[in-house]
């Protein structure tokens, strides 16, 4: 039975093949790995020694955290993040020099009549 670290790898390694277009004979091709090795990793049968995760991260361009991590998890906190609507500021922008900054720096009056102007251009969904 898989853990959950070994779930965590299948799924990154079945990530980044999808993203880079690749498939389990590539690896094993690519790399010099064996069949069954590839798809234990791929079914959370076993787990990469670290070499070998090494080797999948250079493969990908990613990090090994990037194959390691929980993915799911990662875009959870993501998505859970407070979202701004910068049109409540074109229309109502007295809290604008608190809430919105470029960078730390509060963002000029002019800089604001330029972003004003082009978020006119989107509709408004209560609209």
């Amino acid at each position: 039975m898989a853990n959950k670290a070994t779930e965590i790898m299948a799924e990154n390694i079945k990530l980044y093949l999808n993203k880079n277009g690749k498939t389990p004979a590539n690896l094993i091709a690519d790399l010099g790995i064996k069949r069954s090795t590839v798809y234990n990793w791929l079914n959370g049968v076993s787990y990469p020694r670290i070499d070998k995760i090494e080797l999948l991260a250079n493969y990908f361009g990613i990090t090994k955290a990037d194959l390691v991590e929980d993915k799911a998890e990662t875009n959870n906190k993501t998505t859970h993040q407070k979202s701004i609507d910068l049109q409540q500021y074109a229309v109502d922008d007295s809290e604008r020099d608190e809430a919105i900054n470029a960078g730390g720096v509060p963002i000029s009056d002019d800089d604001w009549e330029v972003i004003k102007a082009i978020l006119s251009k989107y509709p408004r969904k209560d609209q």
